[in-house]
């Protein structure tokens, strides 16, 4: 019987990345996504496309509506205003994008969809070295929820646990970009950038360190931005 795992994928690059990393060490993917009360659609739009191209067994789309609760320039509701920041500060500290305990609820959810389907894993692709700052996506905090879950399940208390998978926690944005060239991913089918217009804004922490990584990769990034840095030369 083939292993199975679950797969957190947001329609950004890191978490394809990480589902076809699943997929190629044998796992039947079933996919999950979350529509959280983010300011667009984008990243749903393409979720959609990259279980398509995964050939993933199933895609949850589970609705949550964090607009109810914090003030995070992610979300519909919310007044502030999404910070610009240079190359080298993005990182520094916790910037306006962080969804309080978003990673939290979306992996406690995803523990319950594994449980339920005698998943093995579940692949999340955080990342803590090219990364705009977020607290949980650290290998503190997976650690910690490793132990958690550990605690919380019958399947774990069987001596069955659910492991969270990271493959690319500890990678620099460019060998992210690097593996999915090998494997083969649609890159032109993810989406990176906080705004969700018809192309990349250039602009925000997420386009510039896509745009980084494509550059130290020597790789084209195939999606259309309305600015492009001048160090973006490929």
């Amino acid at each position: 019987m083939r292993k199975k795992a679950v797969s957190l994928i947001s329609g950004g690059l890191d978490s394809c990345v990480a589902s076809y990393i699943a997929k190629d060490k044998g796992y039947d993917v079933f996919g999950i996504s979350f529509r959280y009360g983010q300011r667009h659609e984008k990243e749903i739009d393409c979720s959609k496309k990259i279980v398509k191209s995964l050939n993933a067994k199933e895609h949850k789309i589970i609705d949550i509506d964090f607009n109810q609760f914090g003030k995070t320039s992610l979300l519909k509701s919310s007044s502030v205003e999404i910070e610009y920041h240079r190359l080298n500060n993005i990182g520094n500290q916790i910037p306006t994008t962080y969804v309080p305990y978003r990673n939290t609820v979306f992996l406690s959810i995803s523990m319950s969809y594994a449980e339920s389907i005698d998943a093995d894993s579940i692949f999340i692709g955080v990342n803590s070295i090219d990364y705009s700052g977020y607290p949980d996506c650290r290998p503190e905090f997976i650690d910690a929820f490793q132990k958690m879950a550990n605690l919380a399940s019958k399947k774990s208390i069987e001596g069955k646990k659910i492991k969270i998978k990271t493959p690319l926690i500890n990678l620099k944005k460019y060998e992210i970009i690097k593996i999915g060239s090998r494997l083969n991913i649609p890159f032109e089918e993810t989406w990176s950038c906080y705004r969700g217009k018809e192309k990349s804004c250039g602009h925000c922490d997420s386009c510039l360190l896509r745009l980084k990584g494509f550059k130290e990769a020597k790789l084209k990034d195939p999606l259309q931005y309305e600015f492009l840095p001048k160090w973006y030369t490929i």
